[in-house]
């Protein structure tokens, strides 16, 4: 069945052939969280990685305009949480889960 919008056209089959794109065939009646491929380390690195925005947002704002912890530390933490935190935390992953589920 066709949807007619006037210039635009929309097919019906849009979303179970989508679903079949990104399953494959595959039934899986488990939850998200069964094939999800973050771990303990990861929730760890990504709150890290907040919580050090957090303290560099907050040393930036304490800080006179002028003053060392404004123009120094409080960007460099923001750099680590920004670059190098947040991003391993969502890169990083577990060598002995990727073993274990093949």
């Amino acid at each position: 069945m066709k949807n007619d919008f006037g210039w635009y056209t929309m097919n019906s089959n849009f979303a179970p052939s989508m679903s079949k794109l990104f399953h494959n065939g595959k039934n899986e009646s488990g939850s998200l969280f069964d094939s999800w491929s973050y771990t303990k380390k990861n929730y760890i690195l990504f709150i890290s990685g907040v919580i050090m925005i957090i303290l560099g947002y907050v040393i930036m704002a304490v800080g006179d305009t002028y003053s060392f912890q404004s123009l120094s530390v409080a960007p460099i933490l923001l750099t680590i949480g920004y670059i190098f935190l947040i991003p391993a935390s969502l890169i990083y992953k577990d060598r002995k889960s990727s073993i274990d589920k093949n």
